[in-house]
């Protein structure tokens, strides 16, 4: 699924570089410079996630939350360069979802857009028990059976192998394996995953060296393998 993404801020430097990072996320972008013309824009394209600077000319973003809140349910990702804590509380009392001050890491503030994606979008029931081949998670339990054999997971290995045995065949990037473990996903780099991964491999595959359930995708990321057709 493809999330829209409306910007929202006066910057148009800001949008366009925001736009590139974004788009190279496989997000699709849509922008206005102010929050009269994101009322507008937000109508008509049904964003999924707002982000939205607070200080602009004609209507800024506390205006903008006022009237968007009235027919609108996406979250909003609020950007200030002030740093009062009122101006953030004001912020999350009006609906904003989540508060990052100027200047921010680009990295950082797609991590915050992929978490506050996953919280707003997830399935109202998430099946405690998840079975693929011959692998059976028990959430509730906390245990993975590999062959009717209890295997011992670490909790990221566990958080992982969850998360791509829940979508089969989905391919999963590195930044979106990072977004589904505990805590801050910025707290390690991306190539922490490799590492977990070839873990999990050790525990899990027949054979780590040509995996059959933990596929590599080349230049995208990972995938859980599709179950195969009788015979194939």
């Amino acid at each position: 699924m493809t999330h829209t993404i409306l910007i929202v801020d006066d910057e148009r430097n800001l949008r366009d570089m925001l736009r590139v990072y974004l788009e190279q996320e496989g997000f699709h972008v849509v922008q206005a410079s102010n929050g009269r013309e994101a009322l507008y824009v937000a109508r008509i394209e049904k964003p999924d996630l707002i982000i939205l600077d607070l200080m602009m000319p004609e209507m800024g973003g506390y205006e903008f939350m006022n009237a968007y809140r009235k027919e609108g349910v996406a979250p909003v990702i609020m950007l200030t360069a002030r740093v009062a804590d009122d101006d953030k509380i004001i912020g999350l009392e009006i609906g904003a979802d989540d508060y990052l001050t100027k200047p921010f890491n680009v990295r950082e503030l797609i991590a915050r857009i992929r978490a506050v994606l996953r919280r707003a979008y997830r399935p109202a029931i998430e099946p405690d028990l998840l079975r693929a081949a011959d692998i059976v998670l028990d959430r509730a339990g906390c245990t993975v059976r590999v062959a009717d054999q209890y295997v011992d997971l670490t909790p990221s290995e566990f958080e992982l192998l969850g998360a791509m045995m829940a979508a089969p065949g989905q391919v999963f990037s590195r930044l979106d394996l990072m977004d589904r473990m505990s805590g801050n996903a910025l707290e390690g780099y991306e190539r922490t995953i490799d590492v977990h991964i070839r873990n999990l491999r050790i525990k899990i595959e027949p054979d780590p060296r040509r995996p059959k359930y933990i596929e590599t995708v080349y230049g995208m990321g990972y995938r859980f393998a599709l179950p195969k057709a009788p015979g194939s």
